[in-house]
């Protein structure tokens, strides 16, 4: 299979010189600390992720990529932290790196001078952050916002119910968004504003991850917590994209390694006397698994490469999700389907491949809402 690391091939995809030379160093990384045993083990874990591993991302520098250098950071665009993701997403790693990563993003578009000087240095430096977006009308429209927040002589008030928080056990901070004049607004709650037993774990399909709820009723945070109100509204939208980029580049590594699992598995069980990979219909469907991998892949790379450009870059990430979201789950219905009565158990890892790919989905959009997005975009 390509791993798209020939430097003559490079520029098709819009490859940046720091995102090939992170495509080895990730692949190495994430490769040996996130084995498929190591999944597993963290499936049953409160925590989900090893913490130990996330020190030694901070200290790689990866959660200050996207950081300017004035605030701590390394000073490179949201494009750089795709091939960090897409080797995260190949082995399945959870980590509360892409929701640190957007709420840094988030900080830094509507975020005031003072809190960008307070906020920034600590999550490049290590400190997990969340976003609180969603809620019980579960619309991905992220400006259908019922949570609101007033002003009191003590502070802002917050009411309110948020649902899929992702990482929410282990955030020091959390982009809230919520109502405020009755136009959207985002607030910045630290962990400690928040009221014992305000955060109940979620069931959701992919055991690799940890989701909350957030019960927001009487949280009360200092007024200047209120993120610029007149760039919410844009900053909201930027949060789905740079979210919808990642998450595109999580399903395109997860859809690599399961099309290899699969491949592993048809080249050793024998059927009737004969390996099953050598029949013709289960090798054109392997093919087709590997075009899906290989389009939604480039996409992935040309989203990365035009995400800051105006208009393009909208149309690209939105194509690169749509892309991402078919090839992952297509690869990964085939290898539960390929592997037989063993794949429908829990412990064939093909079931680990497809929930991630359903999570993945139902974040920000599937491929049918970024389609209809396109066509508004492109008519």
């Amino acid at each position: 299979m390509s791993a798209l690391i020939n430097a003559g091939l490079t520029p098709s995809i819009g490859l940046s010189e720091e995102q090939a030379q992170l495509i080895d160093i990730a692949q190495n990384f994430c490769r040996d600390k996130s084995p498929i045993d190591q999944v597993r083990k963290l499936l049953d874990d409160d925590t989900g992720f090893d913490p130990a591993v996330w020190r030694e991302i901070a200290e790689l520098g990866w959660l200050g990529i996207g950081v300017p250098e004035e605030f701590g950071g390394i000073g490179l665009g949201l494009g750089e932290l795709v091939p960090i993701v897409e080797q995260m997403g190949r082995h399945l790693m959870a980590l509360p790196f892409v929701s640190t990563i957007v709420a840094a993003q988030a900080i830094l578009h509507a975020g005031t001078s003072q809190q960008q000087q307070k906020y920034l240095p600590a999550l490049a430096s290590g400190t997990a952050a969340s976003l609180a977006l969603c809620e019980e009308n579960a619309d991905w429209d992220l400006e259908n916002i019922s949570c609101t927040a007033s002003q009191t002589d003590q502070g802002l008030v917050l009411s309110g119910r948020k649902f899929l928080v992702t990482d929410a056990h282990q955030a020091e901070l959390f982009i809230v968004s919520v109502r405020y004049d009755d136009k959207p607004a985002l607030v910045i709650v630290p962990r400690a504003a928040l009221a014992e037993g305000a955060m109940s774990r979620e069931k959701i399909i992919d055991d690799t991850r940890r989701s909350y709820a957030l019960d927001l009723n009487g949280v009360c945070v200092d007024a200047d917590s209120l993120m610029e109100q007149a760039k919410a509204a844009e900053t909201l939208a930027y949060i789905e994209l740079a979210s919808s980029l990642l998450l595109a580049a999580e399903m395109v590594g997860g859809a690599y390694n399961v099309i290899d699992y699969t491949l592993d598995y048809l080249k050793t069980r024998k059927q009737f006397g004969k390996l099953i990979g050598s029949y013709q219909s289960l090798k054109h469907t392997m093919v087709d698994a590997h075009m899906g991998y290989e389009r939604a892949r480039s996409h992935l790379y040309s989203a990365a490469y035009l995400f800051d450009q105006q208009g393009e870059g909208e149309v690209a990430v939105r194509m690169a999700k749509a892309e991402a979201n078919e090839a992952f789950s297509f690869a990964a219905d085939r290898a539960i389907q390929f592997h037989g009565g063993f794949g429908f158990t829990y412990d064939c890892d093909a079931q680990l491949y497809r929930r991630r790919a359903i999570w993945c989905s139902a974040l920000h959009g599937d491929a049918r809402y970024h389609r209809r997005k396109l066509a508004d975009l492109m008519l």
